[in-house]
């Protein structure tokens, strides 16, 4: 049976939130190259995974919202894994088993039918840094084979997490197309609000919608704190491609957080705050959620903000 996603129908979905970030400053495990499927066989890790995701999962639980499971596969797509030493046999095993960790958090949920399965797919390269952009065939061939890695491991969904520049974006659009599962495009923007690329939030999803072969389900906005991008939302129709939101709690510009040798994590609080006043801008938002240097703090004052809970 095919799930409803978040776009078709109001029902607000929650997500997790900084996983690397706290993988990394708060439970001190090592990262290469942020790549947190690096632990999916470590036990200690992937202990420390379901510990994170049951707390997201309790509290949508307790809230009476949907869930989107992320797997853990930002970083894993050719390039990055080849770097750790991962051939492409390794790497679709890896995806495989992304979304089998995930399917198993699943399946201990009372409601499981509340918790989508999300495919993650990253940008070829850094996710701040659109230092090379690709042509969207050449996106689409890149982003082929784990996009259908995880399409064939039984991810209701695909997200193309932190696109940097419109045409990865719709090559990860066309591959999830081809793959026949839906597929949703999170942009991240600069403290001026636009891409790194310098386009304007509107004029890259326009332009992602009207390239696609299938357009994307929704569009989000993540790794970027909201007084980096809620002045450019303003008016107009495009907002409402916009469902959901994974924000960072730190102020701090992409380029300071890559240095920052300690972590920010903002205040929680404020973080809610700020979340339930874009709603005047977003009328479609219905997925919230954190990136970098969020935790569950801060995705339950997000929750708390935006959501009275179901009383039974």
């Amino acid at each position: 049976m095919t799930k409803q996603l978040p776009h078709e129908n109001t029902r607000p979905f929650l997500t997790d939130a900084g996983l690397e970030t706290w993988l990394l400053f708060q439970q001190g495990f090592d990262l290469p190259y942020f790549a947190s499927f690096s632990l999916l066989n470590d036990v200690k890790g992937s202990t420390a995974m379901t510990e994170y995701f049951t707390g997201f999962l309790d509290l949508a639980a307790q809230q009476g919202t949907g869930f989107v499971l992320d797997t853990c596969t930002w970083r894993a797509n050719p390039d990055w894994a080849a770097r750790m030493g991962h051939d492409l046999v390794a790497l679709e095993e890896i995806n495989a088993q992304a979304v089998s960790f995930a399917a198993a958090l699943r399946a201990q949920r009372a409601q499981n039918a509340d918790v989508l399965i999300n495919g993650v797919v990253g940008p070829r390269g850094d996710g701040y840094d659109p230092a090379t952009v690709m042509s969207v065939v050449e996106a689409r061939a890149y982003h082929q084979f784990q996009v259908d890695a995880l399409s064939r491991s039984g991810a209701d969904l695909v997200s193309a997490i932190t696109m940097t520049n419109t045409p990865e974006a719709i090559g990860v659009a066309n591959a999830a197309a081809k793959a026949g599962v839906p597929c949703v495009v999170s942009f991240t923007v600069e403290t001026d609000g636009k891409l790194p690329t310098g386009q304007h939030l509107s004029e890259a999803i326009a332009e992602t919608d009207a390239q696609s072969e299938v357009r994307p389900a929704y569009y989000m906005i993540n790794c970027a704190h909201p007084d980096h991008f809620r002045d450019v939302l303003g008016d107009g129709s495009w907002t409402d491609r916009i469902c959901g939101l994974r924000a960072n709690a730190s102020r701090m510009s992409h380029a300071e957080l890559d240095a920052c040798e300690e972590l920010d994590d903002g205040d929680p609080q404020e973080l809610g705050s700020l979340y339930a006043d874009l709603r005047r801008y977003l009328p479609r938002l219905n997925v919230f959620g954190g990136c970098c240097g969020t935790d569950l703090r801060h995705v339950s004052s997000i929750c708390h903000a935006v959501h009275a809970p179901q009383v039974a």
